[in-house]
């Protein structure tokens, strides 16, 4: 759900996104349990407040581990159950994108339209990330089903693109001004009061999730009045 998959769907390069590997999973106690014996192989030890407990990743926390395996030194995973905005993990899980790697491996994605979810946040990097997932899944489908039409519609954050899909898909983006005015301007052919509309729009998005994380942070904040460690071993 982090920038690897970014990268796998096309939407970044290697060497622009050094975001730790991220793994959103099912908060069950025998999924933790995997998990601790995964990170146990890998030498992991958890880096940062709260603990490794069931209790936390369901309210919203990430949790962070290191590896200090000789194969993989150093790397950082995160660990995520619940994200703003974003349906349970049963539903994520059906919607999963599996993509083969050229090992022959197969890995299992966030769909576009959910990691584009994830990615409404506070972070300056997250919001190119968006634009980047966007136009690579518009120019990858020649043959658009009308949920993926509606989907660039409500989600694109490229100005032309989001006129250009509002002069090809005219009724499709009129029906859809009420849930995201900017299409008016699409319509329009107006650009710059469609770039504007996007900044006003991750304005408050970023506000949202400030306010989401707000109650988070202030638990980290007095687990660390209460004396827990920031590391452990698994």
């Amino acid at each position: 759900m982090g920038g690897q998959a970014c990268v796998l769907y096309g939407a970044a390069e290697f060497s622009r996104d050094t975001d730790p590997p991220r793994r959103t999973l099912h908060a069950s106690s025998e999924n933790l349990e995997l998990l601790r014996g995964a990170l146990r192989h890998l030498q992991g030890r958890r880096i940062a407040l709260p603990p490794f407990d069931q209790s936390f990743l369901q309210k919203g926390h990430a949790i962070h581990f290191r590896s200090y395996h000789p194969d993989a030194s150093r790397i950082r995973i995160d660990v995520m159950s619940v994200m703003r905005g974003v349906d349970d993990f049963e539903e994520l899980w059906q919607r999963r994108t599996r993509f083969a790697l050229p090992t022959g491996e197969i890995v299992d994605l966030l769909s576009v339209p959910d990691l584009v979810r994830t990615k409404k946040t506070q972070r300056d990097k997250d919001w190119p990330m968006i634009r980047r997932l966007l136009e690579a899944d518009y120019v990858s489908d020649d043959n658009p089903s009308n949920d993926k039409v509606r989907f660039w519609l409500m989600e694109s954050r490229t100005p032309r693109m989001l006129v250009e899909l509002a002069q090809r898909y005219r009724a499709e983006a009129e029906s859809l001004i009420p849930s995201r005015p900017l299409l008016a301007s699409a319509c329009r052919g107006d650009e710059s009061s469609v770039e504007a509309d996007l900044e006003e729009e991750q304005k408050l998005e970023r506000e949202a999730d400030r306010r989401y994380w707000k109650p988070l942070f202030e638990e980290l904040e007095e687990l660390r009045r209460r004396g827990y460690g920031s590391e452990e071993d698994v």
